[in-house]
């Protein structure tokens, strides 16, 4: 029998047999009940009892929560002696909960399997009791003792492969928490949990969350952060914190990747969609300071080309001044003034205002004019505006890429022609290879860029040598499923379109260097993806790219932080004819709380 077919058996064995379930079982209170909540959580991901009516479901409640998804915890005073059922429950009262922790209460209502964000979301569900009627017998009673999480506890392996049978899905598969992390942390769902004296892999947020890892030798970052360093090493041991205190009665702390959240926080095990697996503190530790500073690379040597490129996340004049300065603060003081700087996501000048606006003059002055009271160049500037709404990202913002540079370092030659919709070529010059419009779009007619930002090709020059900069920002990961999805392994849908951007882009370099094979080429920019995916696969096929953040030590390889990992978005790629380079990725952002975008910033330099 397959796992599928067992499954199902089981439902209908459950369904058909529940009044069996009504036996007394005897709990150390002293009460009897129909139904236990390990008999709920059952050792698959879905509840033997998934849409059954319970009685008297018996537990101390271990946590309130008074915001959001309404409710509290329950644990039962009676644990079984089986490792994947759960001794912990969710009880949804959708209204402010009239319980306290140290309560013990019985419980009637229907068991529930809850799925955040709904069932096209991809994401594991939770397993609750809805409708509920509570009857509270004593208070004050000692909760159970948590369960600690830490690598002793959590296993290395992050998840089961899914059942084929089942599209991929692990739902049905019995739980195997010594062998998985996933598994580890559904066999916990709903029971106190403990972390102590966890480093801080994900720095806390505006919606007070932090994240940690109780695995701490696990892919460590130079800076105390944790990498994401390819498809099966998901870092198992990162865990969301957020706070079951209201933040008027607690504030959450503010916390750095590389700081450590000290002393114990303890309460109950939840899931949601923003990231999985969570504890949801009743008791917070403290956040120690122990995280890096920003980043300062070195400025560019006489000889160097220092190319840099920055998605500086929704700019537009609306922003506060104080967004401008920040932002360039880090171009000046942290990224060095570099002699070219290719920006994601400018805005056009009335930013989100949804209307017929493209140009983005006015976004970029207030960035340059910010830039010179840094101290820094007054950069001249290049782009070509969008056709409206046609580039994706936030409606009526008409995101771009737009070119930086130092006039007094680097010329920018005009070649006329570019618009929205005319694509760049490549032709021979004197035997070099140039483009026939600069600025120009690369290929922004194909349908690989329906609904996305299309590359930006300018043509340079320094100290007599013609460098060719291509901007990219490729499509989002909008669209993906989660690391922590029901699927295991998740499905990336959103890679198909990357990839076919990046032939695109590959195609082009090629051209250049058909008609001059040791041309400078650089190509940059937010792409959307990691260094070992079929993206970046196919920006370097035949030879025509090399990622420079191979050059960089392991530790070294991230520019963005998500869900506590690490990880690659941001890349530079070079052409064969640039032999020897310098790359830095410019910490300045992701590993903070207190961010001028979500992004890091990263520079090239070489001698053209």
């Amino acid at each position: 029998m397959s796992r599928s077919s067992a499954r199902t058996a089981a439902l209908t064995v459950a369904a058909l047999t529940s009044t069996l379930l009504a036996v007394p079982a005897s709990a150390a209170d002293g009460s009897t009940d129909a139904v236990r909540v390990h008999d709920i959580q059952g050792d698959t991901r879905i509840s033997p009892l998934d849409g059954e009516r319970v009685s008297e479901v018996s537990g101390v409640v271990t946590g309130v929560r008074v915001y959001g998804s309404r409710g509290f915890w329950i644990q039962d005073t009676a644990p079984d002696a089986d490792p994947a059922t759960s001794e912990g429950l969710f009880v949804y009262t959708g209204s402010t909960p009239k319980v306290s922790v140290g309560d013990l209460v019985k419980v009637s209502g229907t068991v529930d399997e809850y799925r955040p964000d709904g069932e096209s979301s991809g994401n594991q569900t939770v397993t609750q009791i809805t409708r509920p009627q509570v009857t509270v017998v004593s208070s004050g009673n000692a909760l159970p003792d948590p369960v600690v999480l830490d690598a002793d506890s959590v296993p290395a392996a992050y998840a089961p492969e899914g059942d084929p049978a089942a599209n991929g899905s692990v739902e049905g598969l019995e739980l195997r928490p010594d062998t998985y992390a996933l598994d580890r942390y559904e066999a916990l769902e709903g029971m106190d949990v403990q972390v102590r004296d966890a480093r801080v892999v994900g720095p806390s947020t505006e919606h007070a969350e932090l994240w940690v890892t109780v695995r701490p030798e696990e892919n460590p970052t130079r800076r105390g952060g944790t990498v994401y360093g390819g498809y099966d090493e998901r870092n198992p041991g990162r865990v969301k914190v957020e706070s079951l205190v209201p933040l008027a009665q607690r504030p959450f702390p503010t916390a750095n990747t590389g700081d450590v959240l000290t002393g114990t926080t303890t309460g109950p095990l939840d899931y949601d969609q923003f990231g999985g697996y969570l504890v949801a503190a009743r008791e917070m530790g403290t956040v120690a300071g122990r995280g890096p500073e920003r980043e300062r690379t070195r400025p560019q040597r006489r000889g160097e080309l220092a190319v840099a490129t920055y998605n500086v996340e929704n700019l537009h004049p609306g922003n506060d001044q104080e967004k401008f300065d920040r932002l360039a603060r880090g171009v000046v003081e942290n990224l060095a003034s570099p002699d070219i700087l290719a920006l994601e996501e400018i805005q056009d000048d009335n930013g989100p205002v949804n209307d017929e606006v493209v140009t983005a003059g006015e976004t970029v002055r207030r960035f340059v004019e910010a830039i010179v009271a840094a101290g820094g160049p007054r950069y001249d500037w290049r782009s070509v505006d969008p056709a409206d709404d046609s580039d994706g990202g936030q409606p009526g913002g008409n995101i771009r890429n737009v070119f930086l540079f130092d006039p007094e370092r680097v010329s920018f030659v005009d070649r006329p022609g570019g618009d929205a919709t005319t694509a760049v070529g490549v032709e021979r010059e004197r035997g070099r290879a140039v483009l026939t419009h600069s600025p120009g779009r690369v290929a922004p007619n194909d349908t690989a860029w329906e609904d996305s930002r299309k590359p930006l090709a300018g043509e340079f020059r320094f100290r007599g040598r013609t460098v060719v900069v291509i901007a990219n920002h490729f499509a989002s990961k909008g669209g993906d499923q989660s690391l922590h999805a029901a699927v295991q392994p998740p499905n990336r849908s959103s890679e198909i379109r990357r990839v076919r951007q990046a032939k695109v882009v590959n195609h082009f370099v090629r051209q250049i260097l058909a008609v001059e094979r040791k041309a400078d080429v650089v190509v940059l920019g937010d792409l959307n993806d990691f260094e070992f995916s079929a993206t970046t696969r196919e920006l370097t096929a035949g030879g025509a790219l090399r990622s420079a953040v191979f050059s960089l030590p392991r530790s070294e390889r991230y520019t963005y932080v998500y869900d506590g990992n690490s990880q690659v978005l941001d890349q530079t790629l070079v052409s064969p004819g640039i032999r020897r380079f310098d790359y830095d990725i410019v910490h300045v952002n992701a590993e903070f709380a207190d961010q001028a975008s979500d992004h890091d910033p990263q520079v090239i330099r070489f001698r053209p």
